[in-house]
């Protein structure tokens, strides 16, 4: 909505079909998009809390809307950015002239947890970095689009964004057939072809490609057996690999078969006992090696982790004036650093007005929302500020936008974000949207589903919806798929699983 309270354009006709719904078609809706969920088995996993550690997203029936142009100049503004954050990773890692030019504090980066030394003088193959990147943005009331933050590690939910646009085909035909929405399914697709892009030179014929899971107790299991099956691909843990010669190979019926691309979604610290932490029990020894030796490709990279930290983030614009020459087409938002005297004084006097993160933190953990936080909750972390400033930055609490959800009262607003997935190998891919993520609780700006969010479809509209009495349109992308979608996956979960028990010591993704 806007924030005088009008429909945008784009939500006329889905303005027109809510209101002939009613509440209680809309919640039967509801119910059946859940029991759907639990069917094709759409979860992630929670470890912190007790009980059960499966868990449902809440998917909200009522999708969020683009028009076309927005979308247009949002993707142009994605592009910019990660190939300046690709840039940025190239040159800390080689000649750091970003550095040398005094455009970013050296302690900032060559201090940094997220700086791999290791990865000091390599170039990937291809050149590229951040191979997937999930770049979070939020919309303010004024109608601008800000980065909320860069997630280049192993960033997560493209699966929701998937299963969401398949469900609202089965569960809506009606007013899907009425509106031209961009489609997504072929992501799947887009992503093997990128992965391929990647292949080391020294591969022959057809790129051999595997998705690397730590193994059914990770948050995002779900999602790293649903893409592998998806792309049509090995899903494997470390032990089904192994290195000899400096190359990778994967144990098969019948026996080693190379391994070209491996879409790894494993922390750097845990990838290579042989090189980071020697407990891992969940990487595979040798990778690193075959990796320098020019062998294998990984995506994302080793050492991607200091391009999204928070602390870094600040210095994303600076980085698209240094290395691309151009101004930045979408902002950060205001962005004040805890080590920096004057930035600490004035957020230690205006907690109750910013939101303070973990300069190394996801998930929603270790946040403080000042505006909604007890005194006790800020004097909490007024003392963590001063006790560990690097550790943290704060940002102001924006405006934002909110878009129409279903709640148990009704529909009302609530705040959401945006995180478009940019693929990067020897072109850049985007398909139209990302995932929504919405704050479920009335007034909060937390979407993270650890911390109680939920998701929405995100629909990018070729054109602007048919006026009322106009012929309906077809939907562009053909809902059938969902029809096997529960056989597929429960197949690809078993196979999976039977691979073997992993370790829980990686349960979290960006």
């Amino acid at each position: 909505m806007h924030a005088e309270g009008a429909i945008r354009s784009p939500y006329a006709e889905m303005a027109r079909f809510l209101d002939a719904t009613g509440q209680e078609a809309l919640d039967q809706k509801r119910r059946e998009a859940e029991v759907l969920f639990r069917r094709i088995g759409v979860t992630f996993a929670v470890y912190t809390e007790g009980g059960d550690p499966e868990r449902l997203i809440p998917f909200d029936v009522i999708p969020r809307i683009l028009a076309r142009d927005e979308w247009e100049r949002l993707s142009q503004g994605l592009e910019q950015r990660v190939r300046a954050l690709n840039a940025f990773l190239t040159d800390v890692y080689g000649e750091q002239a970003i550095i040398k030019a005094g455009r970013i504090p050296p302690e900032l980066v060559l201090q940094n947890e997220g700086y791999l030394p290791q990865m000091r003088g390599f170039v990937p193959p291809g050149g590229v970095w951040t191979v997937i990147s999930g770049i979070d943005l939020v919309r303010t009331e004024a109608d601008q689009f800000y980065v909320l933050e860069d997630n280049c590690r192993t960033p997560s939910g493209v699966s929701y964004m998937l299963e969401n646009r398949e469900a609202m085909f089965r569960l809506f035909p009606e007013i899907c057939a009425r509106h031209r929405i961009a489609p997504v399914s072929h992501y799947p697709e887009e992503l093997l072809e990128t992965l391929k892009s990647i292949a080391p030179e020294s591969c022959s014929g057809t790129p051999n490609v595997v998705v690397l899971t730590p193994g059914p107790y990770n948050s995002a299991y779900y999602e790293h057996s649903f893409l592998a099956d998806e792309m049509g691909v090995e899903l494997v843990e470390g032990a089904d690999l192994f290195v000899r010669d400096e190359m990778v190979f994967m144990r098969t019926t019948a026996g080693p078969k190379r391994v070209d691309v491996i879409y790894r979604r494993i922390d750097d610290d845990f990838i290579d006992p042989e090189c980071f932490r020697a407990d891992s029990v969940v990487g595979v020894p040798g990778l690193m090696a075959a990796y320098r030796a020019g062998n294998v490709s990984l995506a994302n990279a080793p050492g991607t982790g200091i391009a999204d930290d928070k602390a870094v983030y600040p210095y994303v614009p600076e980085m698209v004036r240094f290395y691309l020459k151009e101004e930045p087409i979408l902002s950060n938002v205001p962005t004040f650093m805890c080590e920096r005297p004057a930035d600490q004084d004035y957020v230690l006097a205006n907690l109750d007005k910013l939101v303070v993160k973990l300069a190394r933190g996801s998930g929603g953990y270790g946040m403080l929302v000042g505006p909604h936080a007890t005194q006790e909750q800020r004097d909490d972390f007024a003392g963590r500020i001063k006790a560990r400033p690097g550790d943290y930055i704060a940002q102001p609490t924006l405006a934002l936008s909110t878009v129409p959800t279903l709640g148990e009262a009704g529909i009302g607003p609530r705040h959401v974000d945006l995180r478009p997935f940019v693929l990067f190998g020897k072109e850049v891919r985007m398909v139209p949207g990302g995932l929504t993520r919405v704050a479920l609780r009335e007034g909060s700006l937390v979407v993270n589903s650890s911390q109680g969010g939920g998701t929405k479809d995100t629909w990018v509209l070729m054109e602007d919806p048919p006026a009322e009495g106009q012929l309906a349109l077809p939907p562009p992308e053909e809902p059938a798929a969902l029809q096997s979608q529960g056989q597929s996956q429960s197949q690809s979960q078993g196979k999976s699983q039977s691979q073997g028990q992993s370790s829980r010591q990686q349960q979290g993704e960006g």
